[in-house]
């Protein structure tokens, strides 16, 4: 085995490595879509990093390309999903911010002849 055929096989392994954890965590946030758990939904909104690429990777070998394609267009999916579900859950506490929560009226009668 040559050095440079051992260092592909190494990146190869860690960019396996790095699209298995890209899939666990869109798979995740797919499951608090369809399982209505709307503080997770939120918590996806909320998180403020972005996820930057590591730096000692290099170029993501050509086998995996087609694979990191389709984990790309999931993600695309499930980050449309995801800020779909945030606005419709802002426009609904909106709505309950503006109804009133007061008593409901009684009906009085006053019994009296005519």
């Amino acid at each position: 085995m040559t050095a440079a055929h051992s260092a592909d096989e190494q990146r190869r392994a860690e960019w396996t490595t790095v699209l298995e954890e890209m899939e666990v965590e869109v798979l995740d946030a797919e499951r608090s879509i369809r399982g209505n758990r709307a503080e997770e939904i939120a918590a996806w909104g909320r998180r403020m990093e972005d996820w930057t690429p590591p730096t000692m990777l290099g170029a993501l070998p050509m086998d995996l390309r087609e694979r990191a394609a389709r984990l790309l267009q999931h993600q695309l999916a499930v980050a449309e999903e995801l800020v779909e579900r945030i606005t419709q859950s802002q426009r609904q506490r909106d709505v309950a911010a503006r109804m009133a929560y007061r008593p409901r009226p009684v009906a009085a009668f006053i019994d009296r002849a005519l």
